[in-house]
């Protein structure tokens, strides 16, 4: 089964996170939620709370087994992500060994800062393209380069992680789950 790690902070875009949580484990991906906060409980940029399934600090990060990590947008959780070196870290990691890296909204940010997206395609919530820094952006919704998946903002949440499910299990899955959600 294909495992992905999702990292919360406290303003992170409550749709982009528990969209993409959602449909994720619709396409049969295993998704563990990952507090970077003190605790569990992270809350969203819109004051909606919730329970992470583990936090940061009850990780062996060097153990973690999963096939990607994402990073949902929001403000100022995006800025907290960027700020967090083990998460910089496990992303430079994930990076590095091939797997598959993904960011929404302002989080392409924390690629961008790592150099993740020179000469890559990617696209970012409107008025954070100079965070990401080398890439080529033309405004779509979503892009996909290699292993690395970026997308513009909470409106195009579906498409963005439905390109992960399609990356990670393939094109008809990713088919079926948007068929279930009525999205084709």
């Amino acid at each position: 089964m294909k495992k992905v790690i999702v990292f919360l902070a406290d303003g992170f875009e409550e749709m982009e996170a528990m969209g993409t949580v959602d449909v994720l484990r619709r396409g049969g991906i295993e998704v563990k939620t990952i507090s970077i906060m003190e605790n569990s409980f992270v809350t969203g940029a819109h004051n909606v709370q919730i329970k992470a399934d583990e936090t940061l600090s009850d990780l062996d990060i060097n153990a973690l087994e999963a096939d990607a990590v994402v990073l949902p947008g929001g403000m100022p959780g995006a800025k907290n992500l960027n700020e967090n070196s083990v998460v910089k870290e496990t992303v430079l990691s994930f990076y590095r060994e091939n797997k598959l890296v993904a960011a929404i909204c302002a989080a392409p940010m924390v690629l961008g800062g790592l150099g993740l997206l020179k000469n890559r395609k990617a696209t970012c919530y409107p008025g954070f393209e100079d965070t990401l820094i080398g890439a080529a952006t033309a405004g779509n919704p979503v892009e996909t380069d290699g292993n690395v998946i970026t997308g513009k903002g909470p409106g195009f949440v579906y498409q963005f992680a439905l390109a992960i499910v399609a990356y990670l299990k393939g094109n008809d899955v990713a088919e079926e789950v948007a068929g279930g959600l009525l999205l084709q």
